[in-house]
């Protein structure tokens, strides 16, 4: 556990068997000491993505303690809550971020000139949403920032589609890390609690994840937590698959 990683440019099979080796490793610590391993361990530069969404204290609070400069990435839509860039501007003051801030190329108002509201049509228009809003500025960043290691706050109870991640994967050549990947509600609560850090200001409304204001709802009775985002279409955004 103590050489550099070079995970991406492995064989296929020998990164299989090693991304076995090390992810049942890391099932036995805790995110800290994970996250610890993996600045230590994991080759390049790392960033963390956040979204700031409901539950994304967490997540910048656990990294931040570690490396206090390591750039945190959020990929602003122009369609976000009011709520929402009134908590990032409270998180990165009280944990002192070194935000990075990416953008489509085109503003919304000009997106929505040449293509009309891509999110009242249907799943075709929502993916090239995010593909221009989400997908394409974090390929910039990525390239950008020259990032090996890119960290996030995914966990497998948020939804089908990532019940099956893992600790450290490789994503179009670039090694993920999920530190908390196994956790659950409780245990987001827990933490959230003993460090003194809020959840997202429109979760006491109703909100149980927290996206853009054209494709994000509260939870309503009979409702699954995947129906909350993207009028039940589906959950990714493209960021993470």
């Amino acid at each position: 556990m103590t050489s550099k990683l070079s995970l991406a440019n492995m064989p296929s099979d020998a990164r299989r068997t090693v991304l076995e080796e090390y992810n049942s490793w890391l099932k036995t610590r805790t995110p800290e000491a994970r996250i610890e391993w993996a600045l230590a361990h994991l080759p390049g530069n790392h960033v963390v993505s956040s979204s700031f969404g409901v539950q994304s204290a967490v997540m910048l609070h656990m990294m931040t303690a570690q490396k206090p400069d390591i750039p945190i990435l959020l990929m602003d839509t122009g369609y976000l809550f009011p709520e929402t860039y009134r908590f990032i501007e409270e998180l990165t003051e009280r944990l002192n971020l070194n935000l990075r801030v990416f953008r489509a190329e085109k503003s919304p108002a000009w997106q929505e000139a040449e293509h009309g509201k891509l999110w009242d049509q249907g799943e075709d228009g929502l993916k090239k949403f995010n593909k221009i809003n989400k997908v394409e500025p974090m390929q910039r960043a990525l390239q950008e920032l020259d990032v090996t290691t890119w960290c996030s706050g995914l966990r497998r109870v948020q939804s089908k589609s990532r019940s099956t991640r893992q600790f450290v994967e490789v994503q179009n050549g670039r090694i993920k890390m999920h530190p908390i990947v196994d956790w659950t509600d409780r245990d987001i609560h827990t933490y959230l609690k003993a460090h003194d850090l809020p959840y997202h200001p429109l979760w006491e409304q109703g909100y149980i994840s927290v996206g853009d204001t054209h494709s994000t709802r509260k939870i309503g009775a009979g409702m699954s937590d995947e129906e909350a985002r993207f009028s039940g279409l589906f959950r990714e955004c493209g960021l993470h698959t």
